[in-house]
């Protein structure tokens, strides 16, 4: 005989797989603004191969479905002899997903500083890393902040991919417990109260910060 999954139990398995989709938007979030603030300082320096390498990485990352890179990171890396785990495919292709977008709103955040800004550091002698250290960076950041955690949201809902490769998240357990329970509507509209309840939050954060660092101005 099945068991009968009552609502509670369902909500109840849901809820345990969602920590797992909150451990891996962290550590794709967390490796991802890592390793984009070192794409994003290649994009900026005044050098213009490391401006190359930067821009392609990027544009790659960009203009190629997040679902592909998984299968690339998932089953390409055994061509070499690598055979990783599905929560070590999903953690590396989201930090390069992550670091790309955020490489490209962090440059466009240093690039908004205006010009008289470079100007009037160099004028007072700052060679371009301290310009960019002791100048251009602190107003940078009062600008990337909202849209950082507006783009946080995006990681949490892309994690939702990694259960195509077998990795059980909150999607990934949904699909699990309504081939087990044959109750689609019930199921799913609970996994999609846990990713309102993940998301939701952090996008009335991003708006308050906007508000509260006028950044409009």
């Amino acid at each position: 005989m099945f068991r009968q999954f009552t609502l509670w139990d369902i909500f109840y398995q849901l809820l345990v797989a969602t920590q797992w989709t909150v451990y891996l938007s962290a550590v794709a979030f967390l490796g991802g603004a890592l390793f984009g603030f070192g794409f994003m300082l290649l994009r900026v320096v005044p050098f213009r191969p490391a401006n190359w390498a930067a821009r392609s990485y990027i544009q790659f990352i960009q203009g190629t479905p997040l679902l592909m890179q998984l299968f690339l990171v998932f089953f390409g890396l055994s061509i070499f002899g690598l055979n990783v785990s599905a929560w070590a495919a999903a953690a590396i292709a989201l930090i390069a997903f992550t670091s790309a977008f955020l490489a490209e709103i962090w440059r466009g955040c240093v690039q908004s500083v205006p010009l008289p800004q470079w100007e009037a550091s160099a004028a007072l002698g700052l060679g371009w890393l301290q310009q960019l250290r002791y100048v251009i960076l602190p107003q940078a950041v009062r600008i990337a902040i909202p849209p950082t955690v507006g783009f946080s949201v995006q990681v949490i809902k892309s994690t939702s991919l990694a259960s195509i490769i077998g990795f059980i998240e909150l999607t990934r357990a949904g699909t699990a417990l309504n081939n087990v329970t044959f109750r689609p509507f019930v199921v799913f509209l609970f996994v999609a109260i846990l990713y309102f309840s993940l998301c939701y939050p952090l996008t009335v954060w991003s708006r308050l910060l906007e508000r509260k660092l006028n950044v409009s101005r």
